[in-house]
Order: C-alpha cells, then sequence, then structure tokens
C-alpha cells in the first residue's frame, strides 16, 4: 500500500503537478468500473503521455502565477489518469504563439498524444481518437451594446460582418453558411483580436463561447460587449482528443468505461461558480485599485499646490479643479461598484432574482408590516418536476438555461413592486406577495403554472414531454401567526401538490 501511494504522489508531482490534480476529489463513480491487471501493467509500464491544454473556462483554465491549468477536464482528467496510473506532463501555457489549430495538428501528427478540452467534428474524428463527451456548453452571438442587432438565430448572421477563431467547432458551419466576403476568421490562441474587432467597428458580431465570454468581458474590460443571443440549437459536449496509436486506442476505451459511469456535476458546479467568485473579486479588487487611485490624486494635487511658485497659481487652481472633478466621478464609480457588490450579496448569479438570504430577510419584514397594519401576506413555493432528468438528459448548460427561462416568468407575473420573487435553492423558487388575499394568490400561482407549461421546454422523462412546475401557496389572513408558520404552510402545500402527481397549485389560508 505505502508503495502504491508513493508511486501516486510521484505521478501527480511529476507529470501532473500538485496544482493540476486538486480537483481530482470533484469526481465521483456511481457505479465500480471494471480495469483488468493486465491492463493495469500496460498503462503503468507506458512512458508519459504529453497532454496540450487551451483557457477554455470553466472546462480549462490557464493560471499565469502557477503555469498550471484547472478546470472541469482537467479534474475529469486527474480523476481517470490516477485509477489508470498512466504518467502524463501537461505543457505550460505560456507559449501565446501556439493556435488551437496548432495544438490539434500536433496531436493529430502524433507530435503529442492529447489535447483537451474539444468537441467532435466529423473531419477530427478522421485524424484522431475522442473520448465520450463530459461536458456541454453553448456558443452565442457577440456584439457592441450600442450595434442593437436583431439575431434570433444562426442564419440571420448572413447579412452581418462575422468573425470566429479559426478551427473552432463551428468554423466549417459558418463558412458554409456565410456570403464570400462576409466572415473574417482569427488565426491565433486567444480571443483578442476577435473582440478588438469588434470594439472597432470591423465586426458587426462574433461567435464564440459563452462561458468564456463572460469570464473574459470581466477579466479583459470588454465592457462595452454583450452576448445577445445563444445558440441553442448548436449544443457543444467537449471531450478528450487522442492521437490515432493503437496504445492510445486502449486508453480511450477505458477512459470511456470510466466516464460511462462518473458523476462530474461537483466539478462543473465548481468551477462555473469560480467564474462568478472571479467576477465578483475583480469587481472588488477593482474598487480598491480605484481608491488608492484617488488618494494618489489628491496627493499629487497637494504637493503640486504647495510646491509651485505664486507665479504658476492660477494655473495650478484650474488643475485642482479638474483633478477634483475627476475624483468626483471616480468616487461616483466606486460607489456604483460597492453597491454593485452588495446586490450580487443579494442576489441569485444565475437567474438574477433574489436569493434566499434576501428573500428570508424580506419575508421578516413584509411579515412585522402584515401584523402591524393588519393586511393579508401570500407566499408560494414552487419546484420544476422531475428537474434532474433536465440535467441528466440534456446537461447542465441547458439546466442553466431552462432556470433563468423560468426566473423570466417569475419577474414577469410576480410583477408588482412590492411582489418579491428568488431562486430558493437548486430548482426552488418562492414568491412574496403582501396584500394579496387568497383568491388574487391563487390566480397568479395559477398563472405561473401554466407560463412555464407553455415555455414548451423538452423534458422527456415529463408526463407531458416538456417541463413542468408544482406550486404550493399559503395565505396569512388579518395580520396573525408567524412568518415561520407561513413558510411551512407554503412548502407544506407544495409537498401535497408534488406528490399528487405535479404541474399544479395546491393552497391554503391561515386563520387569524
Amino acid at each position: 500500500m505505502l508503495r502504491g501511494l508513493l508511486y501516486a504522489v510521484w505521478c501527480g508531482t511529476a507529470w501532473g503537478g500538485t496544482q493540476a490534480c486538486n480537483g481530482a476529489q470533484n469526481i465521483r463513480l456511481l457505479h465500480p468500473v471494471e480495469i483488468s491487471p493486465e491492463e493495469l501493467a500496460e498503462f503503468h509500464s507506458m512512458p508519459p503521455l504529453r497532454v496540450l491544454a487551451v483557457d477554455a473556462p470553466p472546462m480549462s483554465r490557464y493560471d499565469k502565477r502557477r503555469d498550471s491549468y484547472a478546470g472541469v477536464a482537467v479534474d475529469t482528467w486527474c480523476f481517470i489518469t490516477d485509477k489508470l496510473g498512466l504518467r502524463y506532463e501537461i505543457d505550460s501555457g505560456r507559449d501565446l504563439s501556439q493556435t488551437v489549430a496548432n495544438k490539434i495538428e500536433q496531436v493529430q501528427q502524433g507530435r503529442a498524444d492529447v489535447f483537451m478540452p474539444l468537441s467532435l467534428l466529423p473531419q477530427r474524428a478522421r485524424l484522431g481518437i475522442f473520448t465520450e463527451p463530459y461536458y456541454q456548453s453553448f456558443y452565442a452571438v457577440i456584439t457592441r451594446k450600442d450595434r442593437q442587432l436583431s439575431i434570433d438565430n444562426i442564419d440571420d448572421l448572413k447579412s452581418f460582418q462575422v468573425g470566429v477563431v479559426k478551427g473552432v467547432a463551428l468554423d466549417a458551419r459558418l463558412q458554409s453558411l456565410l456570403p464570400p466576403g462576409r466572415l473574417q476568421r482569427f488565426d491565433q490562441a486567444n480571443s483578442d483580436g476577435l473582440f478588438k474587432a469588434l470594439q472597432d467597428g470591423t465586426l458587426d458580431a462574433a461567435v464564440f463561447s459563452q462561458s468564456i465570454f463572460e469570464e473574459k468581458r470581466y477579466t479583459h474590460e470588454y465592457f462595452d460587449l454583450e452576448a445577445i443571443h445563444t445558440l441553442l440549437d448548436d449544443p457543444r459536449e467537449y471531450r478528450f482528443y487522442f492521437s490515432p496509436t493503437e496504445q492510445n486506442q486502449r486508453i480511450v476505451q477505458a477512459f470511456d468505461r470510466y466516464l460511462a459511469a462518473m458523476d462530474v456535476s461537483l466539478s462543473v458546479t465548481k468551477h462555473e461558480k469560480g467564474e462568478r467568485d472571479l467576477i465578483e473579486l475583480y469587481v472588488k479588487q477593482r474598487s480598491q485599485h480605484q481608491l488608492w487611485q484617488f488618494v494618489g490624486i489628491g496627493s499629487t494635487v497637494l504637493v503640486l499646490v504647495f510646491g509651485m511658485a505664486f507665479l504658476y497659481y492660477r494655473r495650478l487652481a484650474r488643475m485642482l479643479n479638474d483633478r477634483n472633478r475627476q475624483i468626483q466621478e471616480q468616487a461616483k464609480a466606486l460607489e456604483s461598484a460597492n453597491e454593485q457588490l452588495k446586490h450580487l450579496s443579494l442576489s441569485d448569479g444565475l437567474t438574477g432574482l433574489a436569493n434566499r438570504r434576501a428573500f428570508d430577510q424580506e419575508l421578516l419584514r413584509e411579515h412585522a408590516r402584515s401584523c402591524r397594519m393588519g393586511t393579508p401576506l401570500s407566499m408560494l413555493m414552487a419546484d420544476l418536476d422531475r428537474f434532474k432528468a433536465v440535467n441528466d438528459d440534456y446537461g447542465h448548460a441547458t439546466g442553466d438555461v431552462y432556470l433563468s427561462a423560468v426566473a423570466k416568468v417569475l419577474k414577469e407575473t410576480a410583477s408588482r413592486a412590492t411582489d418579491l420573487a428568488a431562486r430558493y435553492g437548486g430548482e426552488e423558487f418562492a414568491c412574496l406577495l403582501p396584500d394579496t388575499g387568497a383568491s388574487d394568490a391563487l390566480a397568479l400561482a395559477e398563472r405561473i403554472r401554466q407560463a412555464v407549461q407553455q415555455l414548451a421546454l423538452p423534458n422527456t422523462r415529463a408526463e407531458t414531454g416538456h417541463l413542468t412546475i408544482s406550486i404550493g401557496l399559503a395565505t396569512l389572513q388579518a395580520g396573525s401567526g408567524t412568518a415561520q408558520g407561513l413558510l411551512e404552510q407554503a412548502d407544506s402545500q407544495l409537498y401535497a401538490a408534488k406528490h399528487g402527481g405535479g404541474n399544479r397549485v395546491h393552497a391554503t389560508e391561515l386563520a387569524g
């Protein structure tokens, strides 16, 4: 046992890097995987695999300070290679001259063994070996905010100047779709040139991975750009891509056995949340940096004022006024950033609704007001029916799109200034309806149920074939009873709606 432990530590440190393999604990097996002793012996004796990666969060994010990668793909890779006893070395991400196309070509020609992450295309499959998928994401249409383009599907791009990074999954489709001269392809390792062309007006739109853009928008300050349309009809499943050798064919077969038995949902949640945490940290650090800039500007002004001669007084006075105006503008920007941070702490990062913390605070305030004024207070708890099947069958990225669509229904239906819609946890939502009696609250809950059903979001395991929602409703009359009692009654009615078959509303009134 000690010898095996030392071997695993040596593998992770010498070839994978301790930073790269910290995330393997985020992966779990749903059932055992059978690997024969002969296969393990062969894998142990193989020379180290040369692995190429690309900076594509949340699948793989390059950390310049540690010169290593982390993400869903890295967690999955580390977990499986550790089980198989494979040695490997992930190439440094410092060489920015290596494009995605260059790295894929190295694998196809046998100069490297593996590339991650990569989506399957027929021309790629002819020159290399793909594993089964482990992550799904979507591309988006990116434009400048001031352009206000109307894009409802990929065919709408035909009349615009469009950019794409050469070699990505949608490159070939865009080449066949757009007329000659309408598509500009960028042959580079990062996407800076693509986004600069958008900013200076050379391009009308760009097609790019939505999850990667959301992070780059903050880290590269692309605040004048936005994703205006998600290409839901063309999801991309990401896999490991091996060079076409007999040895690698056997490795891929073993990988597929593990991928069929693995649950990577914890890794996906961690690294997607990591992007949102990175954004919040970025805003906070930028606010602190601006504060030090304000202090520096003020100090410089004072030194100039006391150091210059009287003959330059009027000139310095004008400079001081300009500096003070700049400080006031930057102070307003800092105040706005702090307000944004406060909003982030009380809102759900995915849906934009209030989070559970904000909802619980508002429930206590509205309950106190209801008791004081003697007005009714209604509350509904809602849960998406068989939502786990959506994540299992379509992937977590599609599940997030569904949650956002339901959140939009709640915001548009519970639309009074006093109403509060919140994501209470997972696929569970809540609405607080002050000054709303039982009959009005029941009518609103039924509108929400029907609106979700009319979204017609596919869910093959649901009885209707589409996504539905169950709602529990409780109304407190005459301002008596506790806030906790109202919450428990709404939750109890939700339980009854779920166990009654789902896609229904159950309601009750609490006597005064």
